[in-house]
């Protein structure tokens, strides 16, 4: 079948980067539109918007900010950029929605599976990722959490701030999906190669006073290692904290940032709550483990079926050059395995993949 039309562009100003996209994309007239701009791009959301419809012909459109933006082989960041894709979708096969437009009630067609953005400023954002997950048939949602140094907005027809937006899709769109880690786990200490896993044991909320019995302090320092046991605060930039996922067969993990230690009482305190008894690992950032796990992913997508038509790729603000040692180097992962696929994304505050909001990840999906 034939490839998405797709396009991307740099310039000084958005009408610039929107008239080299139309220019590439031609005139379309019917499919859906996924479209990503970089920060600089903002404040003219609207005016993309509307220049795009009536240059391609393309009505419905979906996207969002974000601090760079992604194409196939390439990663644009500190410059006015646009990425834009339009996946040949017939009309019933899909449905845009956000706050103003209403889901399609649960077992109509166009509601098997969903591309979602999301506002990271929206009060218990992974509630709300887990709740539409329940209104989708397969329960399976990919996405990520607009990023920008200022004004933040998302696509979804209209421009639109706050909660979540973006398209659900029919049965008859044909996808495939992979979430790829960035983190490695730390070993228990004296194994080379035994995950560390560790109970809690006493808790508040996002504070860990106890793990298997011990300070928790006591737990982290061990795990660490003595050279970064002696100085917590380089520890805490290096350091993360996983919460294995319950259930899952593969070893998935969420990923949250250690956002406070305090020496004297022994406590950590974790980005997200935590309850007694749940379980957790300590990691951190790999690029040699990053590298490997896309290339994981990219093999299981590229054996997942017919040629793919399109691709949506988001991925964390921690990964990318930072990541992966220089600009465009995730991108070019992806393009070797894939070829020149037409894809398009953005950078996120955080990744969504099936019911779960992730972080340090990368959320790869093709459209057959």
């Amino acid at each position: 079948m034939k490839r998405f039309a797709y396009a991307h562009a740099a310039g000084a100003d958005w009408e610039r980067c929107v008239d080299a996209c139309a220019e590439q994309i031609g005139r379309e007239q019917r499919g859906l539109g996924f479209v990503y701009f970089t920060d600089a791009l903002a404040p003219q959301a609207e005016r993309i918007v509307a220049t795009l419809r009536q240059r391609t012909g393309v009505q419905d459109w979906v996207g969002t900010v974000g601090v760079g933006v992604l194409a196939t082989g390439v990663e644009y960041q500190d410059e006015p950029a646009l990425v834009a894709m339009v996946a040949a979708l017939a009309p019933q096969d899909y449905r845009v929605f956000s706050g103003r437009t209403r889901l399609p009630p649960p077992g109509e067609q166009a509601a098997h599976f969903a591309v979602v953005h999301a506002d990271p400023h929206t009060p218990d954002v992974a509630g709300l990722v887990a709740d539409m997950a329940s209104k989708v048939d397969s329960g399976y949602l990919v996405g990520g959490l607009s990023s920008s140094r200022a004004q933040t907005v998302q696509v979804a027809n209209d421009v639109v701030s706050g909660g979540l937006s973006g398209v659900v899709l029919a049965p008859a769109v044909k996808v495939s999906t992979r979430l790829t880690q960035g983190c490695a786990p730390l070993p228990a200490p004296g194994s080379a190669s035994g995950v560390g896993r560790y109970r809690v044991t006493a808790c508040e909320e996002n504070v860990i006073a106890e793990l298997d019995g011990r300070p928790a302090l006591d737990v982290f320092r061990d795990a660490v290692g003595e050279l970064l046991a002696r100085d917590l605060r380089r520890a805490a930039t290096y350091v993360l904290v996983g919460l294995p996922v319950r259930g899952s067969d593969t070893g998935d993990y969420l990923v949250r940032n250690l956002v406070g230690i305090d020496p004297r009482n022994k406590l950590i305190a974790i980005g997200d709550v935590v309850g007694q008894g749940d379980e957790i690992i300590f990691c951190k950032r790999d690029a040699a483990s990053a590298d490997e796990d896309l290339r994981r992913i990219l093999g299981e997508l590229r054996a997942s079926g017919p040629a793919p038509r399109g691709a949506l790729y988001y991925s964390c603000l921690g990964r990318g050059e930072h990541m992966f040692g220089r600009r465009g180097a995730e991108m070019e992962l992806v393009r070797e395995a894939l070829g020149d696929v037409p894809l398009v994304g953005f950078f996120c505050s955080g990744e969504i993949s099936h019911d779960r909001l992730y972080g340090y990840t990368g959320v790869l999906t093709i459209f057959h």
